[in-house]
């Protein structure tokens, strides 16, 4: 019979140090409060927010996980709109119109590339489809939009979007080191991040990382690119055959487009939007802490090895296709 000792010793360090704090709730409490104020402060960017915020997931855990979903996508809109305030109209217009050839061939060819992994894999339908989607268009947004069309299921979402999320931690440091490496413009890391990133709040944070100039490209071709959840919608309904379905469309990019506006038409502004851009900026930070903190030892387990590798497939695919296309014919 083991001793006390003896069964504290197997028993390891991360999950003796949550077992303690499992017994006062409002240590865990305090410590995420703090590394969240912290967060909020000039000295962390957004790959070290997600870092710490990750680190909290494993070690302590989420104290506030019902809230997560909520206050992420409040705080990724709010974001959006803000950096709105920091862009030029015409700018945006010429960055749309040098990704849209680019948006069309690359949603078209991950959603066809999908559908083959997935039969290929023997992954089941909806979780396959769910995948493919947040990697062509706009990562969890989409899933999110796509699942009531398709009556998935809990567990299949939260596959889908666990094999999202954790590509999008990987990209969130991987694209910005591969930019500076083949010494990629401005223009072009921003679309090649629009594209081959899957989530707005990743695609923002390593563009924000690489420059100004590659800040307003991505984000301008990534909302432009989250659009596409229409069409995709309504030609899922016909795949899956689920009859009407209400569409979520992603107002927010309407007000984004009011700030863009209002900046480039109205300089009197000027002197607020400098402020509005860098509380954006911090919103975003903390964003990218929260969803590093969701992404909690559950999620990863869920995830399962197959939806990976056709997540990880697709992803590779659309990166390095995307960036050969950027590096030949964006300027």
């Amino acid at each position: 019979m083991q001793t006390q000792s003896e069964i504290k010793t197997t028993i390891p360090l991360h999950e003796r140090f949550r077992n303690l704090l499992d017994k006062n709730i409002t240590t865990r409490e305090i410590i995420f409060v703090v590394a969240l104020i912290f967060c909020l402060t000039s000295l962390v960017s957004p790959p070290v927010a997600l870092l710490i915020g990750f680190a909290i997931a494993q070690f302590i855990g989420h104290p506030f996980l019902h809230l997560n979903h909520k206050a992420t996508s409040f705080l990724l809109k709010v974001s959006v709109v803000g950096l709105g305030f920091g862009m030029n109209v015409q700018s945006a217009a010429e960055a749309g119109k040098e990704g849209f050839l680019f948006t069309v061939a690359s949603i078209t060819g991950t959603l066809a590339l999908g559908l083959l992994l997935g039969r290929f894999l023997k992954i089941e339908k909806k979780t396959s489809h769910l995948i493919s989607c947040g990697t062509a268009i706009c990562g969890g947004s989409a899933i999110a939009a796509i699942s009531p069309l398709i009556k998935a299921e809990e567990k299949q979402m939260s596959v889908a979007l666990g094999t999202v999320f954790i590509l999008n931690s990987i990209a969130l440091f991987l694209f910005p080191f591969i930019g500076h490496q083949l010494h990629l413009s401005q223009m072009q890391f921003g679309l090649w991040s629009a594209i081959a990133i899957h989530d707005t709040s990743s695609v923002v944070g390593a563009a924000n990382k690489y420059g100004a100039e590659a800040l307003q490209v991505a984000t301008t071709v990534k909302l432009a690119r989250a659009l596409w959840i229409i069409p995709v919608a309504l030609l899922t309904t016909v795949f899956f055959k689920t009859g009407k379905q209400k569409i979520k469309v992603p107002y927010f990019i309407g007000l984004f487009i009011l700030a863009m506006i209002l900046n480039t038409y109205f300089p009197i502004i000027h002197p607020i939007s400098i402020h509005v851009v860098d509380l954006a900026k911090t919103g975003l930070t903390v964003t990218l802490f929260l969803i590093g903190a969701g992404l909690s030892k559950s999620v990863l387990k869920a995830v399962g090895i197959k939806p990976l590798i056709q997540g990880i497939a697709l992803w590779i695919v659309i990166s390095v296709v995307a960036l050969y296309a950027v590096m030949h014919f964006a300027a």
